[in-house]
């Protein structure tokens, strides 16, 4: 679940206060008018109820979200496998991708969702009113791909490695187009790997485009487990992906063409069912996931080492840029955290500071 909670209701409340007042009535024209809907659903959920058009209860799976309706993939019975365009109860929460649920079968192919099983993770992220918004649930573990070339950044990898921290969902990091690695860039690959591994990072080498020189690393990586793949563009994520699901784009067009919404529905999460056991969910939202603004004290929380030190420095309002009696310079002169690392943490939070003072200047 996500942690911190604390700090994202602050985020929350900033966000709205700073909200203009045009801003603030079309947001609430828009809740009435989705109150309004849903209030005419109910109507028409409790009226095939009482006629006997609903089916019992039996547990599913959201496979992918649009709007208003869900493709829910039924678990259980003779209809095990089968995908049903459901309709939400008004009393559930934003349901996502990967949401297990309890469903009542309708008509045809539809359904209604009547509850939502309890998540064991929540991918989130703001929309662009700086509101938290979920992604997707139930996600084992996020793989971080990076790659010899596009030469692999610090700063950027711990960007998502931050996110990740603050979900609390466990994160990997995947070096693919290992037939990339040449003596030149052997050294500080390795410097960079073995420092996350240093900090307990599992860290596994793949090649997309020669898999059988590193027998099924990425096989066994998403075997059994619900996986998403983040990183920055150009470093194979969609190699990997159309490897694991090589009929994703057929999906992705027979999905579209249910919904009657075109390619727009390619920007959801799916859930895709692997051949070797796992699930994938995709999106490109979720694949650039962790590239968004984060507050101070979560980019403080996702770093590992340094977690245990914040509110430890000399000053309360100690900015870590090198203040006297900053307990992450002498954290570093013990050892304790890697320079290069505190060198990434300081960039991360200069940029932040430099987005925020261009966003006060703007509104």
């Amino acid at each position: 679940m996500m942690k911190h909670s604390h700090f994202h209701n602050n985020q929350d409340s900033m966000a709205k206060r700073r909200l203009s007042k045009q801003q603030q009535h079309r947001i609430r024209k828009i809740q009435e008018e989705r109150a309004t809907r849903a209030g005419k659903r109910e109507k028409v959920i409790d009226a095939q109820r009482e006629a006997g058009e609903l089916g019992p209860e039996q547990q599913g799976l959201v496979i992918a979200h649009y709007g208003q309706q869900l493709d829910v993939e039924a678990l259980e019975g003779e209809q095990a496998g089968q995908l049903f365009r459901c309709f939400v109860r008004a009393n559930i929460d934003s349901l996502v991708t990967g949401d297990r649920v309890a469903w009542c079968a309708g008509q045809g192919s539809a359904g209604v969702i009547v509850a939502r099983h309890d998540r064991h993770s929540l991918l989130q992220r703001p929309d662009n009113f700086g509101q938290l918004k979920p992604v997707a649930a139930n996600i084992d573990h996020i793989v971080l791909v990076i790659a010899p070339e596009p030469e692999p950044h610090d700063s950027l990898i711990d960007r998502y490695l931050v996110a990740a921290e603050n979900t609390g969902i466990p994160a990997v990091i995947l070096l693919n187009k290992a037939d990339l690695i040449t003596d030149a860039n052997r050294g500080s690959l390795n410097a960079l790997l073995d420092r996350y591994r240093h900090l307990g990072y599992d860290v596994v080498t793949a090649s997309a485009r020669n898999p059988e020189s590193h027998g099924n690393t990425i096989t066994e990586l998403v075997q059994d487990r619900t996986s998403v793949f983040v990183g920055q563009s150009g470093v194979g994520k969609s190699s990997i992906i159309q490897t694991l699901v090589p009929d994703r784009e057929l999906k992705v067009g027979a999905l579209s063409e249910s919904t009657g919404k075109g390619t727009h529905t390619t920007t959801t999460a799916m859930l895709f069912h692997l051949d070797c056991g796992g699930d994938l969910i995709d999106s490109p939202g979720i694949r650039e996931f962790g590239l968004w603004h984060m507050t101070a004290q979560e980019l403080e929380y996702g770093f590992r080492e340094i977690r245990d030190l914040t509110g430890l420095c000399r000053f309360r309002d100690c900015r870590h840029q090198g203040e006297p009696g900053c307990a992450l310079d002498a954290a570093v002169e013990a050892g304790r955290i890697s320079p290069e690392r505190l060198r990434s943490f300081r960039r991360i939070l200069q940029d932040m500071e430099e987005q925020q003072a261009r966003g006060l200047k703007v509104t």
